[in-house]
């Protein structure tokens, strides 16, 4: 048997639709672990639901591995996953994503983003909806990281289409078949909502206060604000070009040829009607540059459609929402 398979099996001899399956990746900052749990599992307690808590440690947690052991779950399931070394929050989620046994998978952070009274309220959100994206509104945080968020969203709204407002907290309630479907790699874990949305998914946002201890200022090395930027580049390829890569290298190539041309039509008149010398003139050389760049760009296109063919069958870009059969009774 798979691995899936292996997960499957698991998650049907031990799980039910009505529980909820609680991820916390830990990978960079947190609470107090043992006062996190109590708070989180007092709030989702209230529920009536049975809980499962997943924490995983993504390396190098040795303490927290030990203080997570001390914690007595109550009548909760509790289980602590360490990593052999630092694989990524995505890696994390993912594992604790096959370690869940319920229909419903919660994650959250290893430190209060949104006041823990709040999340049942989460919970009956998911009525209508796929996946449940908390957004924390009202907003305590300082002035300059509310304006940088805004930026950022902005940005993504052009890019992707996508109208979310919070993408960046990690408060995120969601459906298995949401997970049977997307997959996420790298540093794409904060960007989940948009790939639920491109496949299909119902996703939806809702608001809940965000918790007091994130009042304070929140200033970043530049690096990772210009990782988040190239990140948003990877995101709007896989958003709007994964399935058609001639039409992202095509667009780009042609206009690199199209520029070129151009350039070296220029040349090539001023060279025969205004007797300009050609050989001591870089814009020669650049026009040349554009032309090859460009054949080059779309070549590339070509052979990415070739591979999306070839593999046209295996791949699934949509999800069904629904299906009813109307059978007709025998005998009429």
């Amino acid at each position: 048997m798979t691995r899936h398979g292996l997960d499957e099996a698991r998650r049907a001899s031990m799980g039910d639709s009505a529980g909820i399956s609680i991820i916390i990746p830990l990978s960079e900052r947190n609470d107090d672990l043992g006062d996190l749990f109590a708070t989180y599992s007092q709030a989702l307690g209230r529920t009536g639901r049975s809980l499962q808590f997943i924490f995983v440690l993504d390396g190098g947690f040795a303490s927290l591995a030990d203080e997570l052991h001390g914690i007595d779950p109550g009548q909760h399931s509790l289980e602590v996953v360490s990593l052999s070394r630092t694989f990524g929050e995505s890696a994390a989620l993912t594992i604790g994503f096959d370690r869940a046994i319920h229909d419903l998978v919660l994650t959250l952070p290893a430190y209060q983003q949104v006041e823990a009274d709040s999340l049942p309220a989460l919970i009956d959100a998911i009525s209508d909806a796929d996946m449940v994206v908390a957004r924390r509104w009202p907003r305590h945080d300082s002035r300059l990281n509310q304006i940088s968020g805004r930026a950022f969203h902005f940005l993504l709204r052009v890019i992707t289409h996508a109208n979310f407002r919070d993408i960046g907290c990690g408060v995120r309630l969601i459906r298995r078949k949401v997970l049977d479907e997307v997959t996420i790699y790298g540093d794409q874990h904060r960007f989940f909502p948009i790939l639920a949305d491109r496949k299909g998914f119902r996703v939806v946002e809702h608001d809940m206060p965000q918790a007091t201890s994130e009042a304070s200022l929140r200033v970043y090395r530049p690096g990772v604000y210009l990782s988040r930027l190239i990140d948003l580049m990877g995101v709007f390829f896989v958003v709007r070009f994964t399935k058609k890569p001639l039409r992202f290298f095509g667009m780009v190539g042609s206009a690199l040829m199209t520029a070129g041309g151009l350039i070296l039509t220029i040349a090539v008149v001023q060279r025969y009607f205004m007797s300009t010398a050609l050989s001591d003139r870089p814009i020669l050389l650049l026009g040349s540059l554009f032309v090859v760049l460009g054949v080059q760009l779309f070549a590339l296109g070509l052979i990415g459609e070739l591979i999306i063919f070839t593999h046209a069958r295996d791949l699934k870009e949509y999800a069904v929402g629904e299906t009813v059969n109307f059978d007709r009774e025998k005998g009429k």
